[in-house]
């Protein structure tokens, strides 16, 4: 039976308790991915699995009372990867291709053809979800239209002979992929990004500069890509970002707080909310958050890179050092990213997952009771 929601403020998206969207894949379906790799399990059949472990999945969240569920991204191998591959114009690399020595898998993409949104697997994926949610609102996570950018940049392919070629194309992309999932019946969708991560970052902006790139242009064309793909978005269809800097199997890549990119993004980009890790002092200090608007700041100051549980007391703190930047009414909570942004997941166990979520859910339920 579903538990009372928590969160007595706020009946649409961004809830005062949210979710990033991944969560560790159990034992029984990393097994079954395993048989299709290995031909021993159908396509079909490995959709079934994925269903019955996600209508689990769907039923724990609510019975813990969450106001919003995902599918725990339990249909992909990667967070961002999945989708990219499933837009016509797009092939997927190997990039162990060849070698004998790789230790873990390492694939991308490149645009081989001119882009278009198509008939995308994952509307599948979401209807799916939007069944088994029944009153719940029902996420969808996708990877930004500025990482589609960001990572294509670095892989080749001549179909596009300048960026704002390749920018018109995105945009009508994801104006396409916006419209069919809200016609699949979403209202809640999220945009992951970790380009935004890596433009927080002194050493990644030396190196951006170093390769004749300005970091602070590719930080205005990235808020114009993206308000761009969301300006027709439908009145009541939330869309928020997320900001990463990377959570493969519990590691890192960039560092840095928010500054760099702070009136740019939170200035400029009009998303709905903005999810953001605050999990230790890679993130820096809450003061980038001055150039917030009137959207949303859904706070990552609970980390799921381990399973050490952090003190409620400390996170009420750090709400409250928040709120002296954004009204407390605008603020809410989260954990820094999702549990497993690829299949492989984190480094803690699925009880310590729980535990991370309902530490969330209590802090949540105290700071915004009312």
């Amino acid at each position: 039976m579903q538990s009372p929601v928590i969160g007595t403020t706020r009946t649409k998206p961004p809830f005062r308790c949210d979710l990033v969207g991944s969560f560790l894949r159990p034992p029984e379906l990393i097994e079954a991915r395993k048989l299709h790799r290995e031909g021993k399990l159908t396509s079909e059949g490995l959709y079934e699995l994925e269903t019955a472990e996600i209508a689990k999945l769907v039923e724990r969240q609510q019975e813990l009372g969450l106001q919003v569920v995902t599918d725990g991204e339990f249909r992909r191998s990667w967070w961002h990867l999945d989708f990219f591959f499933g837009i016509e114009g797009t092939e997927k690399i190997d990039l162990n291709a060849g070698r004998t020595d790789a230790k873990q898998r390492a694939e991308t993409f490149r645009v081989s053809k001119k882009i278009s949104f198509g008939d995308h697997p994952m509307l599948r994926h979401f209807k799916s979800l939007r069944d088994l949610a029944g009153e719940s609102a029902a996420k969808i996570t996708l990877p930004s239209p500025a990482l589609f950018h960001f990572v294509q940049r670095y892989n080749g392919g001549s179909a596009y002979s300048n960026d704002e070629e390749l920018y018109a194309d995105i945009v009508k992309v994801y104006r396409d992929a916006i419209r069919a999932f809200y016609d699949a019946g979403c209202r809640y969708l999220q945009f992951d990004d970790t380009s935004w991560g890596t433009l927080c970052s002194l050493l990644h902006r030396t190196q951006l500069r170093s390769q004749g790139t300005d970091p602070d242009q590719l930080a205005n064309d990235y808020v114009r890509l993206i308000n761009e793909s969301i300006a027709d978005r439908p009145e009541d269809m939330t869309i928020g970002l997320h900001v990463c800097r990377g959570n493969f199997h519990s590691t890192w890549f960039a560092s840095g707080g928010y500054e760099p990119v702070a009136e740019a993004l939170f200035g400029g980009c009009r998303v709905d909310a903005f999810f953001l890790e605050y999990d230790n002092e890679r993130a820096g200090g809450f003061e980038p958050l001055r150039y917030i608007r009137d959207q949303f700041v859904v706070l990552g100051l609970v980390t799921t890179k381990h399973g050490s549980l952090e003190s409620k007391e400390v996170l009420k703190t750090r709400i409250a050092e928040a709120a002296s930047f954004v009204p407390l009414d605008q603020l809410c909570l989260s954990t820094q990213c999702g549990f497993a942004s690829t299949e492989e997941g984190n480094l803690l166990t699925e009880e310590e997952q729980w535990d991370k979520i309902r530490l969330v859910i209590d802090t949540a339920a105290e700071v915004w009771a009312g």
